[in-house]
């Protein structure tokens, strides 16, 4: 394959590269603002001048680009240190759910403001019982007229504090199997009988939430698919997801290139770590890891743009990256050696990012299916070998045996 740019992407890499380096926030324009407010003004920063997106139809907020001219604003736009990580899941995994299945009114209404970073979304999937299985989910919706009300719980949502939608799913007929009861929907966040609690983690941050719903009242017309298709929309979501995750979307800032200048700093035995040949050896299996990861997301553009869903073997890139990213932090921490244990950002190598990644590269190894759950879909659905046992198989869901 040939990865060198047409005249034509050249053309568009140039003029994206132009932009950038004339419309990046400056430090002075960020001095004073929080995470949010800076991505916010990022966001529609590129979305008044046609860069937000830009895979998306222009009629939606984008700009109808190319697989390829998306790649190449992300390698440009990834050359500067820009807000942004709150829109991740609004427009790597709700968005793409909306388009493929919302109503056109839906998506002319939702996608613009989504694109241009005015509204936020999150994702409520994961439950106190569930584990890893998400379609044992028991948060539950019942049709009341021409709304459905929703009383339960989810867990581990990120960002649900900020958000202003999000996407759900919820067991509206426990009398057939698991994945058959199970229906999708959209919401305000902002809903009567909504109520959100931070979950302090251990690298000291609060962006998971726990979500409480009583008596929460949602339009039927907010209902991604038919009733019981909610685990075909949810895999259009979990796909996206993984997707994101393997590429690097939803990780943190340690790569390939920022431990290869570490070794490069720093000394072992009065030499350059670099030279040692452990070091090499570690950094070596990154680089052709991190760079099968690329191509691997770069076939996967390919298939969306012939309008293909994501598949099964993206798992493959979140098993990957997301242990990758832990060990690489890991060795980085090691490396620094007793400097390794500061975590403040005013003293820290890095502003301490090597070590905020090492605390929160477990969590990327659970969102959107747990390694476990990635090496099983991998296993029956891309190898085709035998599936894991089920015991619940073909059993209505209110009959499988629980621990109450």
């Amino acid at each position: 394959m040939d990865f060198n740019d047409t005249p034509e992407e050249a053309a568009f890499r140039e003029e994206a590269r132009e932009w950038l380096k004339a419309n990046v926030p400056t430090r002075e324009e960020l001095e004073g603002l929080d995470e949010i407010e800076a991505s916010k003004l990022w966001q529609k920063r590129k979305y008044d001048a046609g860069w937000a997106c830009i895979r998306w139809p222009a009629e939606y907020g984008g700009r109808s680009a190319s697989p390829i001219e998306q790649v190449i604003w992300n390698q440009e736009e990834g050359k500067h240190a820009v807000p942004g990580g709150v829109f991740g899941i609004g427009q790597g995994m709700a968005a793409p759910t909306l388009m493929a299945w919302a109503s056109e009114e839906h998506k002319r209404k939702h996608l613009p403001p989504l694109a241009s970073g005015e509204h936020i979304w999150c994702q409520l999937f994961s439950e106190p019982a569930g584990g890893s299985d998400l379609a044992a989910l028991r948060t539950r919706a019942e049709k009341d007229g021409d709304e459905w009300v929703i009383n339960g719980q989810k867990i581990w949502t990120s960002g649900a504090h900020y958000s202003d939608y999000g996407i759900i799913v919820l067991r509206t007929d426990p009398t057939v199997p698991k994945h058959k009861g199970l229906s999708y929907f959209f919401l305000d966040m902002k809903s009567p009988g909504i109520e959100i609690r931070p979950i302090k983690q251990i690298s000291g941050g609060a962006n998971f939430n726990e979500v409480y719903f009583n008596d929460v009242r949602v339009p039927d017309d907010q209902r991604l698919g038919a009733v019981g298709q909610g685990w075909q929309v949810a895999l259009t979501t979990l796909m996206n997801e993984r997707l994101a995750i393997g590429a690097g979307g939803l990780g943190g800032g340690v790569g390939f290139r920022q431990v290869f200048n570490l070794a490069r700093k720093l000394e072992i035995d009065g030499e350059p770590a670099i030279r040692d040949r452990n070091v090499r050896a570690r950094l070596a299996n990154w680089y052709a890891q991190e760079t099968g990861l690329k191509y691997t997301g770069y076939r996967a553009l390919s298939a969306l743009s012939r309008g293909d869903t994501p598949g099964p073997e993206n798992s493959i890139g979140k098993l990957v990256a997301a242990s990758k990213t832990q060990d690489m932090a890991s060795f980085a921490m090691d490396l620094l050696e007793l400097s390794g244990a500061v975590s403040d950002p005013a003293y820290a190598e890095a502003h301490g990012m090597y070590q905020a990644t090492f605390m929160g590269a477990p969590g990327s190894r659970i969102a959107g299916g747990s390694d476990e759950i990635m090496l099983n879909i991998l296993s029956e659905r891309v190898l085709g070998l035998p599936q894991d046992v089920r015991v619940d198989k073909g059993i209505p869901f209110n009959e499988v045996p629980t621990g109450r």
